[in-house]
């Protein structure tokens, strides 16, 4: 049997050395290259998009993924268990389609987040274009703090009895403007999903100065409607009757947001408006 000499063997030994180094090397310059060069290849991936069935039923859907986007309605705020409406819509729509995959692909919301903010998260944020092209169900809320803002000054939270209503109505165009953006660029995103937008409602109603606010949101809620309309898969689910006599039950203790049966509330008109 032939065996190699001890110089040989040393050879063969560094040789292998020079090999194992100068890959090491490519491969840790192709990791530098990608780190400070990234290519967005990884947000396309349109390939995983779940299939609604040709009559667009999610009633025929294997697989329902729900994207939520939004201010701090769709986070939750207000809720002590943590659900808000988009979980319990979630558990509403297991329960209704109980042969389909039904889950939370995210949810984005943003709190104190305005319509012009939301306008370039979907125009330039890949994150969020990318998890609403791998949804067929897009759930968002958006206007609430531009109406409150305009109306308070500057925060949503200032106290009632700094609100004005005239201000509110002068610029009211602004948020609705847009509004009309975002819902353009979510039917440009994704022009198959289910969108749903939950209307606004006036937390402030039980407070007789301010019940003429509820004119303004209706306004408003009108106007979106208009907006949501011109789209064949989008459609708006409207809050502000179910808040104006029940504000007591239905609000969290910041007189603002939902508590937890106020959210199920908006859950289960979502879960109906879905079919």
């Amino acid at each position: 049997m032939r065996t190699l000499s001890s110089g040989s063997l040393w050879k063969l030994i560094g040789l292998s050395a020079v090999i194992s180094t100068l890959l090491l090397l490519a491969g840790f310059g192709y990791a530098v290259k990608d780190m400070l060069h990234p290519k967005g290849e990884a947000f396309e991936g349109t390939a995983a998009v779940p299939a609604l069935p040709a009559s667009g039923k999610l009633s025929e859907a294997k697989e329902i993924s729900i994207t939520a986007i939004g201010d701090s309605l769709t986070k939750g705020t207000g809720d002590a268990t943590g659900e808000g409406y988009v979980k319990q819509t979630i558990a509403l729509l297991a329960k209704k389609y109980p042969d389909a995959d039904v889950r939370l692909n995210n949810n984005l919301a943003v709190n104190g987040l305005k319509a012009e903010r939301l306008v370039r998260l979907l125009e330039t944020d890949k994150g969020y274009r990318y998890a609403l092209m791998q949804s067929n169900v897009i759930l968002f809320t958006i206007g609430g703090n531009d109406l409150f803002q305009i109306a308070a000054g500057s925060s949503a939270n200032k106290k009632a009895d700094e609100l004005d209503l005239n201000k509110l109505k002068a610029e009211l165009p602004q948020g609705l403007n847009q509004l009309a953006k975002v819902t353009k660029l979510l039917h440009d995103i994704n022009p198959n999903a289910h969108v749903v937008y939950v209307g606004l409602y006036n937390p402030f109603y039980d407070i007789p100065d301010f019940r003429a606010g509820s004119l303004q949101i209706q306004a408003w809620n009108e106007q979106a409607y208009a907006l949501l309309h011109q789209y064949g898969n989008m459609s708006m689910v409207p809050t502000f009757d179910l808040f104006e006599q029940t504000i007591g039950r239905y609000l969290s203790s910041d007189h603002f947001h939902p508590n937890h049966i106020g959210y199920a509330q908006i859950a289960s008109r979502i879960a109906q408006s879905l079919e």
